[in-house]
């Protein structure tokens, strides 16, 4: 008679090598490979072998006195669909590997079957938070390409929005980081807050996420009546509010426990890692895109880039609560300065024909047909255009081959760059403060599997 011990341990084999990732799961030391033990613990920073730190790893440490848990990819604290696999000595964690790819939304090649017309609405689901500034980074590269220029107030616009984006993003960013942290008020105030930046966009665009509002040539529609009127008060709101957090959060004695000195990373590893934004900003180097490598109009506008000192939570959480106050200060300055003239170029190949004259002109009509049917055509070559996005820098690059669909796209996502320094601020740490991790570093999960 077998014993039925025997077939259950069979069962569970079979379904562990059903669901297992491979290669990319953590693996027992004995299993794993030296150069490999030392990324996985966050001492080996570059693929070919640099160690900042050759002595971290514990390289004698027996398999029987650890143990390897799962932390997702279903965990609300996880911000998405991110599985972690954690080496645990007791309550402190050893060793870290982010498994990804569960959402596996495949927009890259997915955008090499849109015409550019359509592209804008594929790239602004990747990182559903920011969705504007998704749209102006692809804008920026198909315009490059076809060396267009973008009217003044076109420009303006993407700015005023994009910075508008940036304080949604971020206030999205306050309300999940406090409820991680047991601060439920400020989940309810942080969504509050974005409400009324979500309610403009649904006035000016129509929608409240993923607008399809910045396209090649301009954006899709000109400002709404009251425009300035609803941005001041917004401004107005959201800046005294702030000074609210700062009394509900900075100084909270919990907060500051779970946050102070946790999880700190030097400007030396930040860079190895080519982390960017506010995870890069917090370890004291000034990198902003808006001021390094000026786009749009920010070179016209006065605003402060925000650094840290120690690159640990609370400077990361700092940084980000200041960048709202400077947006703020950027949108107003956009209210003050916003010059008149059109929203998108006369440039016939991009822009189609005034709606009136579909109803005249058989020309005007065909020119419309063709040019949400074909789309445009772009010059052969290729462009890298970035912007600063709330998580960093955001990349996209496409090579054109003359047709109406680019011949490759690929983006380069912020959230997926540094959601590499995830094994370096754990090692060491305790479980509690894993999920302080994770939401500190802001990772959005359609932007890692894009």
């Amino acid at each position: 008679m077998s014993d039925p011990t025997i077939r259950t341990a069979e069962r569970i084999d079979l379904l562990a090598a059903e669901t297992s990732e491979g290669a990319q799961e953590l693996q027992f030391r004995r299993d794993t490979a030296s150069g490999q033990l030392g990324r996985e613990v966050g001492a080996v920073l570059r693929v070919d072998g640099r160690a900042l730190d050759p002595h971290s790893v514990d390289f004698d440490r027996r398999d029987d006195e650890t143990m390897i848990i799962n932390m997702g990819p279903s965990h609300p604290s996880t911000h998405g669909v991110l599985r972690l696999m954690l080496e645990l000595d007791g309550e402190f964690v050893l060793r870290t590997k982010p498994i990804i790819g569960y959402l596996h939304t495949g927009m890259e090649k997915t955008g090499e079957e849109l015409s550019y017309v359509q592209g804008a609405t594929n790239v602004t689901r990747m990182d559903y938070l920011s969705p504007v500034i998704n749209e102006l980074c692809y804008s920026m590269a198909v315009e490059k390409l076809l060396d267009i220029e973008v009217p003044d107030r076109a420009v303006w616009i993407r700015m005023l929005m994009s910075e508008l984006n940036r304080i949604s993003s971020h206030l999205v960013w306050m309300a999940t980081n406090g409820m991680d942290l047991g601060a439920s008020s400020m989940m309810i105030y942080g969504l509050r807050e974005r409400e009324m930046i979500l309610a403009f966009f649904e006035k000016t665009a129509g929608l409240r996420m993923n607008l399809n509002y910045v396209r090649p040539g301009g954006v899709a529609a000109d400002l709404p009546d009251g425009w300035q009127d609803d941005a001041l008060v917004i401004c107005d709101t959201i800046l005294a509010r702030t000074y609210e957090y700062d009394d509900l959060l900075t100084g909270q004695p919990i907060f500051r426990n779970r946050m102070v000195g946790v999880a700190p990373m030097t400007a030396e590893e930040a860079l190895a890692l080519s982390v960017t934004g506010p995870l890069l900003r917090s370890t004291g180097v000034p990198w902003d895109l808006r001021r390094s490598m000026p786009y749009l109009a920010y070179d016209e506008v006065e605003f402060d880039v925000i650094v840290g000192t120690y690159g640990d939570n609370f400077d990361r959480y700092a940084i980000r609560l200041n960048e709202i106050r400077e947006s703020i200060r950027i949108v107003r300055q956009c209210i003050d300065m916003m010059p008149g003239g059109d929203y998108r170029s006369q440039d016939p190949k991009v822009t189609p024909p005034p709606r009136a004259r579909i109803g005249e002109s058989m020309e005007a009509l065909i020119h419309h047909f063709k040019l949400f049917t074909e789309g445009f055509h772009v010059p052969a070559g290729e462009v890298y255009s970035a912007v600063e996005s709330p998580r960093g820098e955001l990349g996209c690059y496409i090579v054109a081959d003359g047709g109406p669909k680019p011949y490759r796209l690929h983006v380069r996502g912020p959230s997926f760059v540094n959601l590499q320094a995830v094994s370096l601020l754990m090692r060491g740490g305790s479980m509690s403060d894993t999920i302080t991790v994770i939401s500190t570093i802001d990772p959005i999960m359609g932007e890692v599997d894009r």
